[in-house]
């Protein structure tokens, strides 16, 4: 009864109201009870801060500052094999495994569609139907910045307007669609294994997406589809290597990542297994592996 009720009292909520109150509230400077809060956050959800560039807590000026904080700079190595997909985030895998024809695998009893998730396009959805996908989700704890699984070459971003549900385990198992129904922003790569897709799914009280080419994408929250496209080949190009930061959240939320048929085979994945940032994600395919 009580899941029934967090599951469908999101329904009903002011999603977007309260995420932006929220948003406004964690980048207030408020001193003291900026920190107060801080420690609070850090006692509850256990939050490693020895591997934080900063790990005390009165360094950060706001909350947001603290919640995007940068590790160490030896707190996650980079996988360096150039066959060897890493994992983008900290998180814990929600789902994983091959998109059929047009359908991504959500929960038990529910798929999406694969052209929703990434923006209505056919034309941008259609090389990765049949290829794979993974989607790890980012806990409140988690280390909250998003880099780059493989080298790429930004081609195109798409921001998609819609709902700010919760993203947690529980509602991803009962709410239809769920990633292709979130307000989410999507970044195009080609890469040495193909076509990329990088999803980031917006959620309740997620203050903001950004991207270290453009910026903060939202809020403002748009009420229409929005498509840039990027030059490939030129001083202005976006060129990101393996590991990278590409961008962040502030506060949590959930990242799909897709790659094109035949181009990875997943490393041992598994429902809820923990992940982190450099670790190996997939491998390439022996069709596509870089001779050692």
């Amino acid at each position: 009864m009580l899941d029934w009720l967090k599951v469908n009292l999101q329904y009903l909520l002011p999603k977007h109201l309260l995420s932006r109150l929220i948003g406004k509230l964690a980048s207030a400077e408020a001193g003291g009870l900026t920190t107060g809060l801080i420690k609070l956050f850090i006692k509850k959800y256990k939050v490693n801060m020895d591997e934080a560039l900063h790990p005390e807590p009165e360094h950060y000026k706001t909350f947001n500052e603290f919640f995007t904080r940068p590790l160490r700079e030896d707190a996650r190595p980079i996988d360096p094999d150039q066959n060897v997909i890493i994992h983008a985030v900290d998180g814990a895998v929600s789902q994983f495994g091959d998109i059929r024809q047009d359908s991504v695998f959500q929960a038990k009893g529910h798929d999406y569609s694969l052209t929703t998730l990434l923006g209505g396009k056919p034309e941008l959805a259609k090389p990765f139907q049949n290829g794979k996908f993974a989607t790890i989700y980012l806990a409140p704890r988690d280390y909250h910045r998003i880099h780059m699984p493989v080298d790429g070459t930004l081609t195109d971003m798409v921001y998609i307007p819609g709902e700010l549900f919760s993203v947690n385990p529980l509602t991803a198992a009962n709410i239809p669609g769920l990633f292709a129904r979130n307000e989410r922003v999507v970044a195009y790569f080609n890469t040495p294994v193909g076509k990329m897709a990088m999803v980031l799914v917006g959620a309740t009280i997620v203050a903001s997406i950004e991207t270290v080419w453009a910026g903060t994408i939202t809020p403002p929250a748009g009420k229409n589809v929005q498509h840039w496209k990027y030059e490939t080949d030129n001083e202005a190009s976006v060129h990101l290597k393996k590991g990278d930061e590409m961008g962040r959240f502030k506060l949590g939320s959930t990242i799909v990542v897709c790659f094109e048929p035949d181009k990875v085979e997943f490393t041992d994945l598994a429902p809820l297994q923990v992940t982190r940032l450099g670790q190996p994600m997939a491998t390439t395919t022996t069709s596509h592996a870089v001779p050692k």
